[in-house]
């Protein structure tokens, strides 16, 4: 006799620049349903309505915790918030997905985490990069060994905006490039050095360079910017064997391995120093087009069902926030290589 799993009812709270992404993919899930769609604004819970009439609309947060129908509570509100709505949800007995960052520091996620443990519940950070197909295709190209040593990992995440009062440019758009250098390294950055500076609103970085050293001696760069007048979301991993060239934006070849490096030659050649380049063929892996936002939910709403912790767990959501906090420290020093500080379960987080 085949047993069906309990179909999981969410709601979801604030419908601003990501809620509707939120709202739709959840909305596609054969074992989910949302019940609740909550946001302090009438006209955005009209959108609502009008899309999807099923969904139950209101501005009281509270409405949401005291239905004992929801198991879920998902939060696309802004980061100064996430903590707030966060524990309160985790008391009412729901699980939780939080939108990157996960909190503002990492007292607040060590606290969250350890309020999830003890009321039995999920915590899932939408680190939702790690979910896509290419970035698993990249991560089992690693981990096969096919690139040889790795050398660095360099990122470049820029656009023209959106400007937030309540963050910058560092915890807005790093936090997607940290998660996806941590995943396929398959280990944490040591020390960080910044330089951020702000063009636009003073004191709020809009723009900044982002240089990491891992203990083993990998090195790893990542630009981010709201001031580019295109948009650029393009990674390399470099290793001594194989190197690849990871570009979001390009749909249908957004991975490629590239056949080439150095090797020194025994015999000194002066023209090359004694080095050799080897320039070989160009791998474009078929990758499956399918939306990472989807997977990412499928994910969550499996974990809960099975009792398993996600691959984006309060953990790793708190790992993440360390290395910003780490960040903010360099980026005020000038540039100053800060030793990260990670929470064990021997040390108190900041």
């Amino acid at each position: 006799m085949r047993v069906t799993k309990k179909q999981i009812n969410v709601a979801i709270i604030g419908y601003g620049y990501w809620g509707p992404n939120l709202v739709r993919n959840f909305n596609e899930l054969e074992n989910a349903r949302i019940l609740y769609c909550c946001d302090l604004r009438e006209e955005r819970l009209q959108e609502v309505k009008n899309k999807y009439p099923s969904i139950e609309v209101t501005t009281d947060y509270n409405e949401v915790l005291k239905s004992k129908k929801v198991d879920a509570v998902i939060i696309a509100t802004p980061v100064t918030s996430h903590f707030s709505l966060a524990k309160q949800a985790l008391l009412s007995g729901k699980h939780v997905w939080v939108e990157k960052p996960m909190t503002q520091n990492s007292r607040e996620a060590k606290e969250l985490i350890d309020l999830a443990r003890e009321k039995g519940r999920i915590i899932f950070v939408d680190h939702v990069f790690l979910y896509t197909e290419p970035v698993k295709t990249v991560k089992k190209i690693i981990d096969s060994r096919k690139l040889g040593k790795i050398y660095f990992f360099d990122s470049v995440r820029i656009n023209l905006g959106l400007f937030q009062p309540d963050t910058n440019v560092l915890w807005d758009l790093a936090p997607h490039d940290i998660s996806i250098m941590r995943y396929l390294l398959g280990k944490d950055p040591a020390y960080v050095s910044v330089f951020a500076t702000s063009h636009v609103v003073s004191e709020i970085p809009d723009t900044a360079y982002l240089s990491f050293r891992f203990k083993d001696g990998i090195s790893a760069h990542i630009h981010v910017s709201w001031l580019s007048p295109v948009k650029i979301r393009r990674s390399i991993i470099a290793g001594n064997n194989k190197m690849i060239v990871y570009d979001d934006l390009e749909s249908a070849e957004s991975v490629k391995i590239y056949d080439r490096g150095i090797t020194r030659r025994k015999k000194s050649v002066s023209t090359t120093m004694g080095y050799q380049y080897r320039i070989g063929d160009i791998h474009v892996p078929a990758i499956e087009v399918k939306e990472g936002l989807k997977s990412a939910a499928q994910h969550f709403i499996s974990c809960i069902q099975g009792n398993r912790t996600p691959l984006t767990n309060g953990t790793e959501g708190l790992k993440i926030v360390s290395i910003l906090e780490a960040a903010d420290i360099s980026a005020k020093e000038n540039g100053k290589f800060v030793e990260i500080s990670y929470w064990t379960e021997k040390s108190s987080p900041r």
